[in-house]
């Protein structure tokens, strides 16, 4: 592997632990036991670094939610693009859990994140478009699929901050893959009211499987 992807994947790894501004290019020079001269030979500050993993996360994403062209989408397909997401979301956790600071801090990524999230927003309203198709769910005027898909999209990139905030100090540094898919269950509630009902008893069945657990109380 190459010096410069070597330390991307180690600056991620960091990031992800450690959170992003408690982590220097020395830390990640010493993780990587090279020398900080070698680090700005392939990058010239973190923001650099910082910005190049978001495009890797972009990428990953865009992925993720290609639509086939050639059939409707169905159950299988909303759980995989669902289970899909908030896996990336967990591989690139610093992202989202620093986000407001991160684009305070790099006109560059303020810019690519925008158009990111408009990408993305489109893309969730095609999958609705085809799980319409597929009969999963009742068609719905142009707006309110556009805000379905926006609701979408708040939950899954707020999930994680809500987590934080709900559960204090105890899940600052602990949080896990299976507690940030319990978001999965939270966007399948959103879209309860639009299922066809051939669909719903199947949806609340795969619901159940995400249902997250609060402080002192569980979710309804």
């Amino acid at each position: 592997m190459k010096t410069r992807d070597k330390i991307l994947l180690s600056a991620l790894d960091l990031f992800n632990e450690r959170g992003e501004r408690n982590v220097t290019t020395n830390h990640i020079a010493a993780y990587l036991a090279i020398s900080p001269g070698n680090l700005y030979y392939h990058f010239r500050n973190k923001s650099d670094i910082i910005y190049e993993i978001f495009l890797e996360y972009e990428k990953l994403v865009d992925y993720y939610l290609q639509i086939p062209e050639d059939r409707p989408l169905n159950l299988e397909d909303m759980t995989f693009y669902l289970e899909s997401v908030f896996d990336g979301l967990w591989s690139y956790r610093f992202i989202h859990r620093d986000l407001e600071f991160l684009l305070d801090s790099d006109v560059r990524l303020r810019k690519d994140y925008r158009d990111f999230t408009n990408r993305c927003l489109e893309a969730i309203n095609r999958i609705f478009e085809g799980l319409t198709e597929g009969g999963v769910i009742e068609r719905q005027p142009a707006d309110l699929r556009s805000a379905m898909s926006l609701n979408v999209w708040l939950v899954i990139t707020n999930w994680m901050a809500f987590l934080k905030t709900a559960h204090g100090s105890e899940l600052s540094n602990s949080l896990t893959l299976t507690q940030l898919k319990q978001g999965i269950y939270q966007v399948l509630t959103l879209e309860l009211p639009y299922l066809t009902p051939a669909f719903r008893e199947p949806v609340l069945a795969l619901r159940e499987k995400y249902r997250p657990e609060l402080p002192e109380a569980r979710v309804a």
